[in-house]
């Protein structure tokens, strides 16, 4: 078998087989196959584009070239969930706890952040004492204890992909549906979950910007997980404003208390009952989604979901007085507010932007090597559709420097206020399942 042909073959538009992809991907990590022949194929796909049967064979190429999570030791269905990436998304934060105060097992291997905030275990951090350097063997008796729990991820968790994208950042095919599709697929299948929710972002704030392309990676992940055997299902969800009201890492931590208790902004409980619907069925085929719903929402009111969320945060080694004691969270040292410059209904709010604007006070990495300041972040006060006067505040600023002025002027800039009342954008476009 060589690596010409098999660059040849679907330069012309051809279907690899599965013992071509497994090739290309066992040669590839072993170093056997040198990069400008990797880009080139990965550019046939780019253009010629990959059949289902292709990218499930090529996302289980790359869960086989490193560790696989065995998750056989806990009891039940295992669900995962994976969003693609978005503001604001404080959903793990809430689901996790959620979901298992009902007793389905959530079992969650997450990363940290690069971009505007920190990844799940940044916030996570933001609680004292909070750790996820267990081992695999705590991580599985802690689920079967709480029925949750999180660990970091195994660096040896594909690591074709960590070299695949590696490549498809500087060779302009980072765009490839099938390629994004079988990146994200890879490391979900390679964590262990039986099941899995995802949460398909699009809008400015999202990877995806339009709703076109939303479906055919939602569709084409949905596919490839049940080619492989893993019942998927995907949610089409906004991100044309940031998601909640928190931008930061312990003022969402902070967020996902208040939701947790009921008190929630109203579009991150929406999208937590949403997705956290979908993994009890996954988990529970007998049950119907409207009761799963039904049974999440008297867990937000009940009381069980932040006692579960309390729970989980001491077994880690966390304080869980921060649970009624919010002020136990990293504060900042200021508080800047941000005025309305006119009287009028909000527009628009760039998601994107006001992400960069988060980055700005050091809410986030911009490089891997970055410092994240756990404490900072944009708190929003008005969201699209609601009325402002002039002077009004919009949203607050948290920041361990009185020097904000850019940061303001990028808020200011990216909040668009205007006479007339906007149409206001769904929250959820799309559910896709088998």
């Amino acid at each position: 078998m060589r690596m010409y042909d098999i660059i040849e073959k679907k330069r012309d538009g051809h279907v690899l087989t599965t013992e071509e992809i497994n090739f290309v991907i066992e040669q590839y990590v072993a170093n056997h196959i040198p990069d400008y022949q990797v880009s080139a194929l990965l550019m046939a796909i780019y253009f010629q584009g990959m059949t289902i049967e292709e990218s499930a064979a090529l996302t289980m190429a790359i869960v086989h070239s490193g560790e696989e999570i065995d998750l056989s030791g806990i009891d039940g269905v295992k669900v995962d969930k994976h969003s693609t990436g978005g503001v604001g998304d404080t959903t793990t934060l809430v689901l996790a706890p959620l979901v298992a105060s009902l007793g389905v097992p959530v079992a969650k291997m997450s990363g940290r952040g690069l971009g505007h905030t920190g990844g799940t275990i940044d916030k996570l951090e933001a609680i004292k004492g909070f750790h996820v350097e267990i081992t695999n063997e705590q991580f599985i008796e802690l689920v079967n204890q709480n029925k949750v729990a999180v660990i970091g991820q195994s660096t040896q968790l594909a690591p074709a992909d960590k070299l695949l994208y590696s490549l498809r950042d500087v060779t302009a095919t980072v765009s490839s549906i099938p390629l994004i599709a079988s990146s994200i697929m890879s490391k979900k299948i390679a964590s262990g979950a039986n099941a899995i929710v995802l949460d398909v972002k699009v809008g400015t704030g999202a990877f995806m910007k339009n709703l076109d392309d939303a479906r055919k990676l939602a569709k084409t992940m949905v596919q490839i997980g049940n080619e492989v055997g893993r019942k998927t299902t995907a949610i089409i969800s906004s991100m044309e404003e940031p998601l909640g009201n928190a931008i930061g890492n312990a003022i969402e931590i902070q967020e996902a208390i208040e939701t947790l208790r009921g008190e929630g902004p109203e579009d991150l409980t929406e999208l937590s009952l949403e997705l956290g619907a979908e993994m009890v069925v996954l988990a529970d085929g007998s049950m119907t989604k409207e009761v799963a719903k039904q049974q999440l929402k008297e867990q937000l009111t009940n009381g069980k979901a932040i006692e579960m969320f309390k729970t989980f945060i001491e077994a880690q080694g966390g304080d869980g007085s921060i649970v009624d004691n919010v002020q136990n969270l990293p504060t900042a040292r200021y508080t800047f507010d941000v005025l309305a410059n006119e009287a009028g209904y909000v527009s628009h709010i760039v998601a994107n932007e006001i992400g960069a604007a988060a980055m700005m006070l050091g809410a986030g990495r911009e490089t891997k090597d970055s410092k994240i300041d756990l404490s900072v972040g944009v708190q929003l006060h008005k969201k699209v559709g609601e009325f402002v006067e002039k002077g009004d505040i919009i949203c607050s600023l948290y920041a361990n420097t009185e020097n904000t002025t850019k940061v303001k002027e990028k808020i200011s800039e990216n909040i668009i206020i205007s006479n007339d009342m906007p149409k206001k954008e769904p929250l959820i476009f799309d559910i896709i399942s088998s």
